[in-house]
């Protein structure tokens, strides 16, 4: 999704707020720690990444859209190059935060071997410190520590939720249900805001799907995907106010 002034690119082949990801070693990180989690690195970026577990919380808080070739579902958080949901480097409190911002600064790296991931950790995040007090250790006396469990846990579950993600958006492209649509805010100064570029589920094309293909995504859970989509669309009006008290 893009707005009508539109932010820097990712640097090639690096995800998304990561700059220089590294597998998680001891020895090399034996003295990092992580600091407490500010999110000024998201402050920058109108739509985020969600994967399908995160449908029903995220959607009484932003629209859910699709963008890109792959129809990729992101959390749409403004209609100009910030997003409205961080407020002094922090979430607003009481609103749903994704799961891929909660993830940094860690991730899963692919190995040769496209089912087995390693532990990796972005170097150049703010976050990451070496020595010192401040924030918790990943390794002590050489051995990893509940942090570094629970991160695994964490990525683990994500890679997971980001495969039966991929598997929903490539059946709405299949069955051709996603249409292009734009979204525009004017501000009581009289400048509008486009956001643009995202897709939304038809919705004559969706109750005109065949029977089995009915029954199969009823199966999959991906019928009650589909209309919590829908549902979330309810909250254009929302990110607009937001975006008028920003600007005011």
């Amino acid at each position: 999704m893009t707005t009508t002034n539109d932010t820097a690119p990712a640097p090639s082949g690096t995800p998304m707020f990561y700059s220089r990801p590294v597998p998680l070693q001891s020895d090399v990180h034996a003295d990092m720690r992580i600091l407490p989690g500010r999110l000024d690195f998201a402050a920058g970026s109108n739509a985020i990444p969600l994967v399908v577990t995160e449908f029903a919380p995220a959607l009484h808080h932003f629209p859910i859209l699709f963008g890109g070739e792959n129809a990729v579902p992101m959390a749409a958080l403004g209609f100009g190059e910030y997003n409205l949901f961080i407020q002094d480097g922090f979430w607003v409190e009481g609103a749903y935060v994704p799961a891929y911002v909660r993830r940094h600064p860690f991730i899963f790296i692919d190995t040769d071997n496209a089912e087995n991931f390693i532990l990796g950790v972005d170097e150049a995040s703010e976050r990451v410190v070496k020595g010192g007090e401040e924030g918790q250790p990943l390794f002590v006396d050489g051995k990893a520590t509940d942090l570094v469990q629970q991160v695994l846990e964490f990525c683990g579950q994500y890679t997971r939720d980001h495969e039966h993600t991929r598997a929903f958006a490539e059946a709405l492209l299949a069955q051709d249900l996603l249409v292009t649509r734009n979204a525009n805010v004017r501000l009581n100064d009289g400048r509008e805001l486009a956001l643009q570029g995202f897709r939304v589920v038809d919705v004559e094309k969706f109750t005109a799907l065949p029977d089995d293909v009915v029954l199969d995504w009823h199966r999959k859970g991906w019928l009650a995907l589909v209309h919590q989509h829908l549902m979330s669309l309810g909250r254009f009006g929302d990110l607009s106010r937001r975006e008028a008290e920003r600007a005011a």
